[in-house]
């Protein structure tokens, strides 16, 4: 067996010079280190998913001249790669989700990618053509069963409902394969890494080879991965596993029983969650080309969460925090969102909203002070909202909306106001794993002042408001949250579990009512197994 290094990079979609060379720079110290291999993520060339780009000749073009220049420039060592081939056979479609290996200079093997996801946020079958076997090749001795991403999400023995009727892994282990190769862009949910790791760990067991797995790391747009390359050994233990959330290069020697470098895997839900939160908005923000964000801050806990990300992921000194109170606002939440500003070391600004909402009263008579219903209760959101646009527009800054999970599920939001902004970092975060992981940011001292996270949660849009007056306790809320659009659960399901039938309809109402607040939603960055946005494609208009 050889030595050989998982490259695992953060590419950005389109841009192939750039991709190439940090390509080109792994290659360089993967072959320092004495490995006569590197591999490289599923579609490294182009960045995943590239999604509708496909459709340009142009873009199919410069991915292919990208790896010819690649194969120049990289010499001495063995290069395995993702990249889009043209399908020149009769078929669906003209494209290939491919996998090169090719070393100095000379293409040595191809292959295609032969399961096409096209459930939650995927949709492969719309681009390319499945490949129609699986054939080990053979290199320096060694018998290579190469797959790519879903190529190996089909085992028997780990999916008691396959998705597949063929298993590529099976089929080159029959055919002789020695060691397996995995080149994979695997979105990230809570959860995954450990599985992802089982499943692995099943398939170098049962065939008895040792199998190399390496993974895209970073965001693009709302879909985070988080890198967590492994090797393992062929009796299943765990051999090697790079960073999680951050590029690095992992050298995996599959024959070598002595221990590898193993780095550190989150330690609980709350940690993964919330490096993913870290990596996903610096991704965003700085690869649409931003470097600066603002946040309204409101002295709650969402958009405190929300700025100790902000921090954490560009840094205090980028970002801008914007307290806007109205008389409704608490002293409480005053002396909070300052101290949570001098905690982050972010600047922070004060702006009353009173004026200009008795501005937008007077502007008609249809507004009413007496009778301060939903309407001038929104009004006040709609100001923030409008305030916060307008320094984006001034300043070049990028708007954070920080509305949860919960919230945007019943439509405890409002459009055009707090829902404005450029990205929706918590959006895809139940309210109590809000609190979770704002205690876990708070583990080494007071980050978020504790009387935020304790404090009863409330919009402050009228005198006295708390969101249980309209909404259950949110540990209820949650639950049936979870059951009803991550586990797809009917109702009636979710009253078997326990819960008040009229709690359930009456979330359930909720739900399917706010789909088209939703739509027009910021992108929200993926953490759950099932995320509003591409992955869960509801339609507006219906009848359930």
């Amino acid at each position: 067996m050889v030595r050989i290094a998982a490259g695992q990079i953060n590419p950005i979609i389109g841009d192939f010079e750039g991709n190439c060379r940090k390509m080109e720079a792994a290659a360089a110290k993967a072959r320092e280190a004495g490995c006569r291999l590197v591999v490289f993520p599923e579609l490294a060339v182009s960045g995943y998913p590239p999604r509708d780009l496909l459709e340009r000749r142009s873009f199919i073009a410069d991915n292919l001249d990208a790896v010819e220049r690649l194969m120049e420039r990289v010499q001495g060592i063995a290069v395995l790669l993702g990249y889009v081939e043209r399908n020149g056979e009769p078929g669906e479609n003209n494209l290939y989700n491919a996998a090169l290996l090719f070393e100095d200079g000379r293409v040595l093997h191809k292959v295609r990618k032969r399961l096409l996801p096209t459930y939650d946020v995927f949709d492969e079958r719309r681009y390319f053509e499945p490949g129609s076997e699986s054939l080990p090749v053979m290199w320096n001795g060694v018998r290579l069963g190469i797959t790519i991403c879903e190529d190996m999400w089909n085992d028997k023995e780990v999916f008691s409902s396959r998705k597949y009727r063929v298993d590529p892994v099976a089929d080159l282990c029959e055919k002789g394969a020695e060691l397996l190769i995995n080149i994979s862009a695997s979105p990230f949910n809570a959860g995954k890494p450990a599985f992802r790791e089982t499943l692995i760990s099943s398939v170098a067991r049962r065939y008895k080879v040792p199998v190399c797995y390496v993974n895209q790391v970073g965001g693009n747009d709302h879909l985070l991965f988080d890198g967590a390359s492994l090797g393992f050994h062929n009796d299943g233990t765990l051999a090697a596993r790079a960073a999680s959330f951050e590029e690095d290069l992992l050298v995996f020697e599959p024959m070598e029983k002595s221990p590898q470098r193993i780095a550190e895997a989150p330690s609980c839900v709350e940690d993964e969650v919330y490096r993913a939160l870290v990596m996903g908005t610096r991704d965003y923000v700085t690869k649409c080309g931003f470097k600066k964000v603002v946040i309204g801050l409101s002295g709650g806990i969402d958009s405190a969460l929300t700025a100790a990300v902000a921090a954490d992921a560009l840094g205090a000194e980028n970002v801008s925090a914007i307290f806007m109170p109205s008389e409704y606002t608490s002293s409480d939440n005053d002396e909070d969102t300052r101290a949570l500003a001098e905690n982050l070391g972010m600047a922070y600004q004060v702006v009353p909203i009173a004026p200009m909402f008795d501005a937008f009263l007077g502007a008609s008579d249809v507004f009413c002070r007496e009778e301060h219903g939903v309407t001038e209760q929104n009004i006040q959101a709609r100001v923030r909202g409008t305030l916060l646009m307008a320094l984006s527009n001034k300043t070049g800054a990028l708007v954070l909306t920080t509305g949860n999970k919960s919230e945007l599920a019943v439509g405890y939001c409002t459009l055009y106001g707090d829902m404005n902004g450029g990205l929706a970092v918590i959006s895809d975060v139940p309210k109590t794993l809000v609190w979770d992981i704002s205690r876990h940011v708070n583990r080494h001292g007071e980050v978020i002042p504790q009387r935020i996270i304790d404090k009863v949660p409330s919009a402050e849009l009228r005198p006295d408001q708390s969101d249980q007056d309209e909404l259950p306790p949110y540990e209820v809320l949650d639950a049936i949250l979870h059951a009803y659009v991550e586990e797809v659960k009917a109702p009636a399901e979710i009253e078997a579990m326990g819960y008040d039938p009229a709690v359930v309809a009456d979330v359930v109402r909720r739900v399917e009512i706010n789909e088209y607040k939703r739509q027009q939603a910021a992108p929200g960055l993926r953490v759950t197994a099932k995320a509003f946005g591409s992955g869960r494609r509801y339609p507006i208009a219906k009848r359930i």
